[in-house]
């Protein structure tokens, strides 16, 4: 068990871990802004824009009703460049739909008279949706965005179909040199207790700061 868990080994696959934790990190974050803008295209473009509330439609509808892997390998074979950004870019592909569906049931929980207030004081639509709707919004769905955190974390083990080094890949590595049942379930709880510290303790984050914003 000692040469499983060698210090070479804990190294190599952290190594992979600080990799899925990168990905995450600007997945989640490209995702909330483009995600942000397809729920703004879809909830508020009218008239000679109702073309882009079209295009978010579609968006949305296609990524939600399709396999993220899908969309990873598709990516990864037929582009060229650096695997991880091609990584990224899939993850943020597929991830920026589910999020705009988050973001728009955040904008739907904002009353309609918010804009009438904010129109009586000269807000134009730009500030009236960054100083005042789109803080309430975020707010209100702060869980939710929590909750697809943790399946963006999760679902970087797809990475491992296409050779990507996060943690899945890595740790299957050195599962090649486990000898026995009792060796493989180590392993393979070692990588379950990782998983869940990493969202656990995301997990707790968020509900501090909710705490934190429901003081205030």
């Amino acid at each position: 068990m000692s040469e499983l868990f060698s210090k070479a080994n804990i190294l190599f696959m952290f190594q992979g871990l600080w990799l899925t934790i990168v990905i995450s990190v600007f997945t989640i974050f490209l995702s909330i802004i483009f995600g942000t803008i397809l729920a703004m295209f879809r909830n508020y473009c009218k008239g000679r824009l109702k073309f882009l509330s079209v295009f978010a439609s579609a968006y949305i509808e296609l990524f939600r009703c399709t396999p993220n892997l899908i969309w990873i390998l598709l990516l990864r074979f037929t582009m060229k460049g650096n695997a991880v950004y091609i990584s990224i870019l899939a993850f943020t592909l597929f991830t920026s739909a589910v999020v705009a569906e988050i973001v728009r049931g955040g904008l739907n929980a904002v009353p309609g008279t918010q804009f009438e207030g904010a129109a009586s004081q000269g807000f134009n639509f730009f500030q009236t949706m960054w100083y005042i709707v789109l803080p309430q919004a975020y707010k209100m769905i702060i869980p939710a965005l929590l909750s697809q955190c943790t399946t963006i974390i999760k679902d970087t083990s797809f990475l491992k179909a296409v050779d990507i080094q996060e943690f899945m890949r890595n740790s299957s590595v050195v599962l090649g040199s486990a000898r026995g049942i009792a060796q493989i379930t180590a392993l393979y709880g070692f990588v379950l207790l990782t998983y869940f510290v990493l969202n656990f303790a995301l997990s707790c984050v968020v509900r501090g700061y909710q705490k934190h914003l429901a003081v205030s």
